[in-house]
């Protein structure tokens, strides 16, 4: 028994090895990350300045770590991935805790997709739901923890992320919503940012604000379960919702 224990064991370990060295063969180049092009998108502003319309996809400065606010990292982290900063970029944990609670519930309800995962399937890879996909996606999250920083891997996601409303990257996304740099949203308007991602053009709060409002509040609930923010501040901006600058609600929605 324990001799074909152990025969079985290696045979597995081959046939996991050589899918691996299949689907790696053909990974897209990790170098390619700083030189991604992006669609041309077009703006429509007034005389003075005033945003009228906008049409494609939406883009903005970059912005780096030290330049964003705290508030929006904690938000962010929280809601999408409390053990960044502690993984390699696959969370074993997450995903045996997203496999129970789908399990609970009898249908898919959680994933267990790091950040890291979504920087390498939002730039290398398509949203194909193959096995093939996947993998690579494992392995391309594995190797850009090798080859970035936690910081540089947030900064990258936090610059490339669709938030909906055609806005790519949190710069582009508090100019497009709060008609302000990214640097200086408050925590009620960093949490509805946060809450984005999920379901970024179902959220979008030039489409949806009582929506976004509602997801915000639970981005800033999962902040206090994280220990990354206080119950009363997460009362105050739940009392205080974010609100969107007038000339930019329902343009290019």
């Amino acid at each position: 028994m324990a001799y074909w224990s152990v025969v079985a064991g290696i045979w597995v370990g081959v046939a996991v090895g050589a899918m691996i060295a299949y689907y790696a063969y053909d990974l897209p180049d990790i170098s390619r990350l700083e030189g991604q092009t992006r669609a041309p998108g077009v703006t429509i502003t007034a005389a003075n300045g005033l945003v009228l319309a906008t049409y494609g996809e939406v883009y903005a400065e970059y912005v780096s770590y030290d330049d964003l606010p705290s508030h929006l990292i904690d938000a962010v982290v929280s809601i999408e991935d409390r053990r960044f900063f502690d993984h390699f970029g696959i969370d074993v944990w997450g995903i045996v805790r997203a496999a129970i609670t789908n399990l609970r519930a009898g249908h898919l309800v959680q994933g267990g997709s790091t950040l890291t995962q979504q920087v390498a399937k939002n730039v290398f890879l398509t949203h194909d739901r193959t096995l093939r996909r996947k993998v690579q996606e494992v392995l391309l999250a594995v190797w850009l923890e090798h080859r970035f920083t936690k910081n540089q891997l947030l900064t990258i996601y936090l610059n490339r992320v669709y938030l909906g409303a055609g806005t790519y990257g949190v710069e582009a996304a508090s100019m497009r919503y709060f008609g302000k740099s990214v640097r200086r949203i408050n925590l009620a308007e960093a949490a509805m940012l946060a809450g984005l991602p999920k379901a970024p053009s179902r959220y979008a709060p030039t489409r949806n604000l009582s929506g976004a409002r509602e997801r915000a509040a639970i981005v800033l609930s999962a902040m206090v379960d994280a220990g990354r923010l206080n119950a009363d501040d997460a009362a105050a901006a739940k009392a205080a919702p974010a609100t969107l600058v007038g000339s930019y609600v329902g343009s290019g929605s």
